[in-house]
């Protein structure tokens, strides 16, 4: 079993258990319906072993106040940079560390940055278009965990630019990230991509592992996926981003031509954005949505767009102010399964209706499922309206 944030997972147990609707009592409801509310809450995984060393280094004995005042950046990557050449764990006690973005907290190959869950990393206002407060760059068995990141979207002294993140992973291999909250960025919560190299192909960031974080209040989305090779996101809430184009909960829109491959969602919380909950764009391959809430976006649920191979199961897609599951020119190869859809397209006014199970489309779900342009291999099984 992996380690758990108890009131994360508590929260999304609720969460669940709110999709059900009345009707799901009855005999009549499909009983699919209920085991997929029902297994989204207690998903079990395996959380990855990175490699590194034994050294504990503690950032205080580098100098970090932690007061909230002074600049904490240079003693984080003293402390890191101190590590030997086996690498260990920088441990960051409870306090709230001002760190300065634009110079970036750089995380070194098989480290673990370990965050007291008091632990708040709070980004200093800048007018930079872009910045990290922590920044993976082209290493590897990097786990990072607990504690909250707070960008300065709020206090933000430029008014352009898009691209200020808390957590970027570029370019990194055998990575985890878990059990933190990040919010309020000028740009991305989390971004995982791939990394340009000069008169060579790009690296792709590959083996991620993303587990029990909460990304939401920031400027563009929660979560922005390139290129990457095989990236599991569980139990993990991507909400409320506003301010800068594509406001999505979640946009997987791999840069240079490149791909997204072997992507999966499971047990998250898509929320509350001003634009798309996903977006699966051109080069997404591979993408499943599994035992996922997705509801009161500003748009539509879930978008792909030249996708290929990909799967929408088990989950909710509800209350979003256009179409539930949009699935537009160029995609191929997707299947919709045994999902549970209503109240989408809200901004037409509600619908009455008593619940039924469909297999296949037809005009009576197009609030809930719509299918234009140039698509081939789309299947619409069994799925769960009311």
């Amino acid at each position: 079993m992996c380690e758990t944030g108890i009131a994360r997972r508590d929260f999304l147990r609720q969460s669940f258990a709110m999709a059900l609707p009345v009707a799901l009592a009855g005999a009549a409801w499909p009983v699919m319906s209920t085991a997929a509310a029902t297994n989204a809450t207690t998903s079990s995984y395996t959380l990855p072993s990175r490699k590194r060393g034994s050294t504990v280094l503690n950032v205080r004995d580098y100098g970090a106040a932690g007061d909230g005042v002074n600049d904490d950046t240079a003693a984080f990557q003293a402390a890191i940079n101190a590590l030997p050449s086996a690498g260990g764990t920088v441990e960051v006690p409870a306090g709230t560390y001002k760190i300065d973005a634009v110079v970036s907290v750089r995380l070194r190959s098989n480290m673990h940055l370990k965050l007291s869950q008091s632990a708040k990393l709070v980004a200093k206002p800048n007018s930079a278009e872009r910045y990290n407060v922590l920044y993976v760059n082209k290493v590897r068995e990097v786990e990072i965990s607990g504690g909250q990141i707070v960008g300065e979207r709020d206090g933000h002294n430029g008014s352009t630019g898009e691209w200020g993140h808390g957590i970027y992973v570029r370019g990194s291999s055998n990575v985890t990230v878990r059990d933190i909250h990040v919010s309020k960025c000028w740009g991305d919560g989390l971004v995982i991509a791939g990394a340009s190299v000069w008169q060579a192909p790009a690296i792709p960031s590959s083996n991620v592992f993303v587990a029990n974080i909460v990304s939401t209040g920031s400027r563009r989305q929660g979560l922005s996926i390139g290129y990457v090779r095989d990236v599991k996101v569980y139990d993990s809430e991507f909400s409320n981003s506003s301010g800068a184009t594509p406001q999505c909960g979640i946009d997987i829109e791999p840069e240079n031509g490149n791909t997204a491959y072997k992507v999966l969602f499971e047990n998250c919380l898509v929320r509350g954005n001003a634009r798309y909950g996903m977006l699966l764009y051109k080069g997404s391959q591979g993408v499943t949505v599994r035992k996922c809430i997705v509801e009161d976006n500003g748009s539509c649920g879930i978008v792909t767009v030249n996708a290929v191979a990909t799967y929408i199961v088990q989950s909710t897609v509800r209350n979003n102010s256009a179409t539930g599951i949009f699935i537009q020119d160029g995609t191929r190869n997707c299947q919709v399964s045994q999902n549970t859809s209503y109240g989408n397209y809200s901004r037409l006014g509600p619908v009455s209706r008593t619940p039924f199970e469909q297999t296949g489309w037809s005009k009576r779900i197009e609030r809930d499922i719509l299918i234009q342009g140039d698509v081939s291999d789309i299947r619409i099984t069994t799925n769960y309206y009311r």
